[in-house]
């Protein structure tokens, strides 16, 4: 059986920080350096990867790269603190990238934030880039391995002969191997977890320790402490329903709104993300 890797967002770019700069950036010039800490001093939180570049046009810049499961809409502000702060610390300007993993909804991402009180602006412009618009083909040809384990929610990337190709290229290269977990994970999202399984050839147990896993579950603890911790695992069963599920996830709800057991209820959001069918979630129920 395949061993769960906490594959980290700064060990899936540092796979080949050429190619990926030169993607989130669009400068075709671009020159990785050295990968740095983003541990600022008067924030516990850390942005996601923090790089020294260089090119011949720009000079030395920092790149910023924010990896976010899901869009929120406290980004932007966020976005112009982790710039400032980068640009603070390393006395260098600052191109902010802001990568969004799982579509939410049909909102616009905004790009920017401003702000303007008593006619004194603050703006800080970013860049976003929204997977499930990239077209499957590029994590193939740039070759960006990095966006291997995503294939699954790229777009035209919910093919199952695409994923078995991912897979196949993960499990060639000792170093991309443990990405393994993270594309099972997500192609949870777009085929049935008999047939992931079977792709995979490993129990679907093991998806429960990979880190993006864990990540919807925090997603869920976190929305509890903000708006009560009942409604917030009721909305994250919710968000997950949609995703997974679309609509006939969604009718599943008034059931699960009648639900008081706060245990009961992080059962049921550990089994959203491994059910196969709507029928498993309804027997769980």
């Amino acid at each position: 059986m395949t061993k769960p890797a906490d594959v980290s967002t700064k060990k899936l770019i540092s796979l080949a920080p050429n190619n990926w700069i030169r993607w989130v950036t669009q400068i075709p010039d671009i020159v990785a350096g050295e990968i740095l800490n983003s541990e600022f001093q008067w924030i516990s939180r850390e942005s996601d990867v923090l790089i020294r570049v260089s090119s011949p046009q720009h000079g030395d810049f920092l790149v910023l790269n924010e990896l976010q499961l899901r869009y929120q809409s406290n980004m932007p502000r966020r976005m112009r603190t982790y710039a400032a702060l980068a640009e603070e610390k390393y006395n260098l300007p600052t191109y902010p990238v802001l990568i969004n993993i799982l579509k939410t909804s049909n909102n616009e991402i905004p790009t920017n934030f401003t702000s303007n009180i008593g006619g004194l602006r603050a703006i800080q412009d970013y860049r976003v880039i929204n997977l499930w618009e990239i077209d499957v083909n590029i994590a193939f040809q740039q070759p960006l391995p990095s966006l291997l384990p995503f294939v699954p929610i790229l777009k035209g990337g919910e093919n199952e002969s695409i994923i078995r190709e991912a897979l196949q290229i993960l499990r060639a290269d000792e170093q991309l191997n443990q990405l393994e977990t993270v594309l099972a994970f997500f192609a949870t999202f777009v085929l049935e977890n008999t047939l992931v399984q079977e792709i995979m050839r490993w129990d679907m147990s093991v998806l429960r320790e990979s880190p993006w896993y864990q990540e919807i579950l925090r997603e869920g603890e976190a929305r509890g402490k903000a708006s009560g911790e009942l409604r917030g695992i009721l909305s994250a069963i919710e968000i997950n329903l949609e995703l997974k599920f679309s609509d006939r996830g969604l009718q599943l709800m008034p059931q699960i709104n009648q639900i008081q057991d706060l245990e009961r209820l992080k059962t049921i959001l550990r089994n959203v993300v491994t059910a196969n069918t709507i029928e498993e979630l309804q027997q769980i129920l």
